[in-house]
């Protein structure tokens, strides 16, 4: 069952996504060669708290961290470590998850660390214009099709894969609820989208096959080819006046 939000209960939920957003800004200024991973999930954890929200991610369905943090052919679910440096050239994903006043808000951004090639610069400029043309289509009357169409032709129409093993979900007093969806599909058909509906757009578009493996760890998700992947993700709720960002910086 889809979940409806008010107009309040949307704002009540921007409180949570602007605690996202802040994290950022904050975050994305470490993010340069030298720095762990772990060291980055730690700044995220303690701008969290600092804002008066609280972290999620951590022991949820076993996740052993706040923070999501993958790099190059690491899709999504990447485990942060002490052990992983960050270096020049790589495509970093940083996923974040914050509650406050029992709502949720979710995003992910790419970064490019220090010089990355322009094949990867490329990769995320396209990405990120499969988000904004996504988010465009969310509109009261539309179709969720309309949504995952516009993402996966813009993909491919650049030489890219759209994944479709991992999903974006609706969003609210719980982290994943309806609708669950893949962003592939044909315009004009799907759920049909309503006023009051929360959910994120979340496109991983990978640069070779969109097929996935999964570590041994049991979270960690790679393209199957070993080539790079980038995503970017908001929290949107549908509104009379078009779609409303939520997570936006």
């Amino acid at each position: 069952m889809i979940i409806l939000k008010s107009p309040r209960e949307i704002e009540e939920m921007k409180q949570a996504s602007q605690i996202v957003a802040d994290c950022y800004r904050e975050v994305s200024k470490h993010i340069v060669p030298g720095i762990t991973t772990l060291e980055i999930n730690d700044l995220v954890a303690k701008h969290i708290t600092k804002l008066g929200g609280k972290q999620f991610t951590k022991g949820y369905n076993g996740f052993p961290a706040e923070t999501c943090i993958s790099i190059n052919d690491v899709v999504a679910h990447g485990i942060p470590s002490s052990k992983r440096v960050v270096k020049d050239d790589d495509l970093l994903k940083l996923d974040i998850v914050a509650q406050y006043g029992g709502w949720f808000g979710d995003s992910c951004m790419s970064y490019a660390v220090g010089e990355i090639g322009p094949e990867a610069q490329r990769l995320m400029q396209v990405t990120k214009e499969c988000l904004d043309l996504g988010i465009a289509r969310a509109v009261p009357g539309g179709r969720l099709g309309d949504i995952t169409s516009a993402i996966q032709q813009h993909a491919e129409a650049h030489g890219y894969s759209v994944v479709r093993d991992l999903l974006a979900h609706g969003i609210g007093r719980s982290l994943h609820e309806e609708p669950s969806y893949v962003h592939i599909g044909t315009a004009g058909k799907g759920i049909r989208l309503k006023e009051g509906m929360v959910f994120t757009i979340e496109p991983m578009i990978n640069e070779g096959t969109y097929q996935i493996t999964i570590d041994d760890d049991e979270w960690t998700a790679r393209t199957a080819d070993g080539k790079l992947s980038a995503q970017y993700e908001h929290t949107i709720a549908i509104t009379a006046d078009g779609p409303l960002i939520l997570t936006a910086q």
